[in-house]
C-alpha cells in the first residue's frame, strides 16, 4: 500500500483516499460535515485492527483488498489480520507495531471522517501527540484481557491535556474473555475512574471484538447484555467542536498569493465564520481591513460567507502587508497578545527540559523562539501527584512558563481548544506538545494600540541642549526594576534626596503617587497592570524631555513593557536592575505580601505564582542581597554623575 506524506508529516492511505469517492447513502445531501477522530490506546490493544474492521464494515476498502489481506495473513499462518490495512511498512508488519500516524478517510451514512491512527508504543508518543492535536474527538482502545495499562492512562491524560473532550472507549478482544459482562464492567470501571480523576468523562464504552466485527457496525449476538450504541453509532454521535460555528473567528494565515492585481490571503478557518464586508483584525500586527471578496476555484458566483473547517482565500479592501503567521479575527473578539504564557506540557525530548532552554514554538502558522522561564510543577500521569523539580524528563507532564522575544497571538485552550495548542521543536524534532493558559497574564494589545487620530505634532522651541545647559545636567529616565522587596522604592527615595542636594532636577514616580492620580482609574488586573506601566513610561519620558531626571520604581516584570518604556524615551532611558533573589525578598517582605501569596490570598504574585523576567542587558545592576542601602545608593549616584552630568565641552 502506498502512502503520501502531507505537509504536517502525517501519512494518508492511498486506498483510503480512493474510498472517499465511494457513494454513500446520503450522497444527495448537499452538505456533510467532516470529523477528525483519533484512535489511541496501549500497544497491542487493537487500534489498527479496529480501524481496518471499520473500513471493511463501511464498505470503504477497495475491491480485492480483503482477498489481499487474507493471502498476507495466510502466509504468516494467522487468521485475517485487519491491522494490515494500515501497517503498510514491512517493519510494522514484522514487529506488529504502528510507527507513524496514519490518516484514513471514510464515510458512514451520516458523515465524512478522517480517522487518525496514533501509535501506542511509548517510543512513538510524539506521533500520538501530533495526531491527537488535530482531533475533534477520540476513541480509546482497551484490551479486555489486559485492562487499563500505563499507556492507556498516559494516552487518556494526553487527550485531556490537548483539549480533546469527547472520548469514547472500546473494550476490545472481548472474545478472549468469552464476552464476559463482569470483565467488561470491571475494565469499564477502571477507565471511568481514571478519566474522572483527570476531569474527563467517557461518552460511551462499547464492548467489541475487532477481529470478529462484534458491535462495530451492528449489534453482536454475543453481547446480549449490552444495549448501547455500536462503534459506528458512537462515531456518528460525536459532534464537531462544541459551538465551533458560534465561537470567535480564528483564521491563521498560511500563505499570501498574488493573482493579477489581487493579493489573496489563504488559510483554514479554525472557528467562527466570516462574511464579505466584515472588518478583520490581524494579530499580532494589530492591523485592520475589510473583506473585499472570498475567493473560490470553482466557477460561478463567489461565496459571500465561509465558516469553520473551510479553507479559504480572501482579498481586502486595502493592500495591507500581512504574512504567514498572522491570526485573523473580528475586532470585537480578538486573541490576546503576549510575550509570555503558561502551559501544561507533555515532554517528549531525549534531553530533559530545563529552565533557560530555548525551543522553536509552532502555534497554528506562527513560529517563534521561546525560552523556558519557570517549571512550576511536574505531574505524575499515573498517580496525578504534583512535584517540584528543575528538570522535566521524557514522557513527563509539567506546568511551565514560556517566554517569546516577539509578541504572539494567543488563545486560552479552555476557550478555544483548536487555537490554544502548540508544539515545541528542537533540532527539527518534535520534543513537546501542550496547551496554553493565559489566566492572570495581561493582554498586551492595549499597550501597543494607538487610539489617537488627527493629532499633529508641534515641536518645542526649546532644545534638549538648552534645557541641559540651564539645569547643568541632561534629563533622562532611571527605570528601577526588580522583585517586590528588592529595595526599589527605598533606593529611589534615597537617590532622589542625594541628587536634589547636589542640585539635580529629579523626581520619583512610584506606585503611591501614580495610583492616586494618573492611574487612579486602574485596578490590578493583568491588563490594568500593563496599562499602568505604559502610562508610567510615557509620563517618565515627558519628565526626561523637560530636562528632569525621572526615577521610576516599579516591578515591571515583563521585558516587553520595559522595552516599550525605553522606546518612549529613546537615548534617555537607563534600565537599573535592583537585583535580589526571592529568598532575600521574602525575608524582608516589608508589606507582608509574600506571606499572603504563599497562603493563596494573592493570586499571580510576581516571583511566586507569576513570572519575573530579569533584564538581559541592564545599564546598571545593583545587587541589594550583598550590598547595604548606602553602598547601593553610592553605586547608583556614581553612574548618574557619569551618564547625566554635562561635560565642559557640552556647556
Amino acid at each position: 500500500m502506498n502512502r503520501d506524506t502531507n505537509r504536517d508529516g502525517a501519512t494518508l492511505s492511498e486506498d483510503a483516499k480512493q474510498s472517499d469517492a465511494l457513494p454513500g447513502p446520503d450522497d444527495q445531501v448537499s452538505e456533510r460535515s467532516l470529523h477528525h477522530i483519533v484512535i489511541v490506546g496501549h500497544v497491542d490493544h487493537g487500534k489498527s485492527s479496529l480501524i481496518g474492521r471499520l473500513l471493511h464494515d463501511t464498505n470503504s476498502l477497495p475491491p480485492g483488498k480483503v482477498e489481499e489481506l487474507e493471502q498476507i495473513s495466510a502466509r504468516r499462518g494467522m487468521e485475517i489480520e485487519w491491522s494490515f490495512v494500515l501497517d503498510a511498512f514491512q517493519a510494522e508488519r514484522d514487529q506488529a507495531v504502528t510507527i507513524d500516524t496514519t490518516q484514513i478517510w471514510f464515510k458512514t451514512a451520516l458523515r465524512d471522517y478522517v480517522i487518525i491512527d496514533a501509535p501506542g508504543h511509548r517510543e512513538f508518543l510524539k506521533n500520538m501527540v501530533s495526531g491527537a492535536a488535530s482531533a475533534d474527538a477520540a476513541v480509546m482502545v482497551v484490551d479486555a484481557e489486559e485492562g487499563v495499562r500505563e499507556q492507556s492512562r498516559r494516552h487518556a491524560y494526553l487527550l485531556h491535556l490537548l483539549g480533546v473532550r469527547q472520548i469514547a472507549v472500546v473494550v476490545n478482544k472481548m472474545d478472549l474473555v468469552d464476552f464476559s459482562q463482569a470483565r467488561f464492567d470491571e475494565v469499564s470501571g477502571q477507565i471511568t475512574d481514571y478519566l474522572r480523576s483527570i476531569g474527563a468523562e467517557p461518552l460511551v464504552i462499547v464492548p467489541i471484538s475487532a477481529r470478529g466485527g462484534d458491535n462495530i457496525a451492528s449489534r453482536s449476538e454475543r453481547t446480549p447484555w449490552y444495549d448501547g450504541p455500536t462503534v459506528i453509532s458512537a462515531l456518528d454521535g460525536f459532534h464537531g467542536h462544541p459551538g465551533i460555528g458560534a465561537q470567535p473567528l480564528r483564521l491563521p494565515i498560511q500563505d499570501v498569493y498574488k493573482f493579477d492585481a489581487r493579493r489573496i490571503l489563504a488559510g483554514r478557518i479554525e472557528s467562527g465564520s466570516l462574511t464579505v464586508d466584515d472588518t478583520l483584525l490581524f494579530s499580532p500586527s494589530n492591523k485592520t481591513a475589510r473583506i473585499r471578496s472570498i475567493e473560490a476555484w470553482s466557477a460561478g458566483d463567489l461565496p459571500q460567507t465561509a465558516s469553520a473547517g473551510e479553507s479559504v482565500g480572501i482579498t481586502l479592501d486595502e493592500q495591507l502587508f500581512v504574512e504567514r503567521g498572522e491570526l485573523v479575527s473580528h475586532v470585537e473578539k480578538p486573541p490576546k497578545l503576549s510575550t509570555v504564557f503558561n502551559a501544561r506540557l507533555f515532554w517528549l525530548g531525549h534531553r530533559p527540559l530545563k529552565v533557560g532552554a530555548r525551543y522553536k514554538l509552532k502555534l497554528l502558522t506562527q513560529e517563534a523562539e521561546v525560552t523556558v522561564k519557570a517549571i512550576e510543577r511536574i505531574i505524575d500521569t499515573q498517580t496525578l501527584e504534583n512535584a517540584e523539580g528543575d528538570l522535566v524528563e521524557r514522557n513527563a507532564v509539567a506546568e511551565v512558563t514560556l517566554h517569546s522575544r516577539k509578541v504572539l497571538s494567543l488563545d486560552d485552550y479552555g476557550d478555544l481548544p483548536r487555537t490554544g495548542r502548540f508544539v515545541l521543536i528542537e533540532d527539527y524534532d518534535t520534543v513537546g506538545g501542550g496547551v496554553i493558559s493565559m489566566e492572570g497574564l495581561p493582554d498586551q494589545r492595549q499597550a501597543i494600540t494607538v487610539k489617537s487620530t488627527n493629532v499633529i505634532s508641534v515641536e518645542h522651541r526649546l532644545a534638549a541642549e538648552a534645557r541641559a545647559s540651564r539645569n547643568g545636567h541632561y534629563g533622562g529616565v532611571l527605570w528601577f526594576t526588580g522583585l517586590s522587596g528588592a529595595g526599589k522604592s527605598t533606593l529611589a527615595m534615597e537617590v532622589e534626596q542625594r541628587l536634589f542636594a547636589k542640585g539635580y532636577h529629579v523626581y520619583v514616580l512610584d506606585g503611591d503617587n501614580v495610583r492616586r492620580g494618573l492611574n487612579a482609574n486602574l485596578g490590578f488586573s493583568p491588563e490594568d497592570r500593563t496599562e499602568n506601566i505604559r502610562r508610567v513610561g510615557e509620563a517618565a519620558a515627558l519628565f526626561a524631555d523637560s530636562g528632569i531626571i525621572c526615577i521610576t520604581a516599579f516591578i515591571s516584570p515583563y521585558r516587553v513593557d520595559r522595552d516599550r518604556a525605553r522606546a518612549s524615551a529613546p537615548g534617555r532611558f537607563h534600565e537599573i536592575y535592583i537585583e535580589a533573589d526571592v529568598e532575600t525578598c521574602e525575608q524582608r517582605d516589608p508589606k507582608g505580601l509574600y506571606k499572603k501569596a504563599r497562603a493563596g490570598e494573592i493570586s499571580q504574585f510576581t516571583g511566586i505564582s507569576a513570572p519575573y523576567e530579569p533584564p538581559e542587558s541592564a545599564d546598571l545592576v545593583v545587587d541589594t542581597s550583598n550590598h547595604s542601602v548606602a553602598e547601593s545608593v553610592e553605586h547608583i549616584i556614581r553612574y548618574i554623575e557619569k551618564a547625566f552630568t554635562l561635560k565642559k565641552s557640552d556647556g
